[in-house]
């Protein structure tokens, strides 16, 4: 049942995106976003915004060309979800959540 208090909980209207993590949800989710490769270059993106931009993503389901240009390239998100599917974050994270 939708009370006040779980209505101040769910509340998107003061994020960009209704895809957006709040700052509870990112608390929660961040330990499970694997580390960035050993050995190579560092990692330059924001991994909230890869996040953000995939679920804008599967849930709009827009085309990858229609990704807003706010987000992340719509190659380095296509690039974190194929890893992410592949390892099992993106199954993590919607579990989490």
């Amino acid at each position: 049942m939708w009370t006040n208090e779980h209505r101040g909980r769910y509340d998107r209207s003061g994020l960009r995106y209704p895809s957006d993590l709040t700052d509870e949800e990112w608390r929660i989710i961040s330990p499970l976003i694997p580390p960035a490769k050993r050995g190579g270059n560092k990692r330059t993106v924001v991994v909230r915004e890869i996040r953000g931009g995939l679920m804008y993503i599967l849930g709009t389901g827009c085309q990858w060309a229609s990704l807003p240009k706010d987000l992340q390239p719509r190659s380095t998100v296509n690039d974190y979800f194929c890893r992410w599917t592949h390892d099992g974050t993106l199954d993590r994270i919607h579990h989490a959540l």
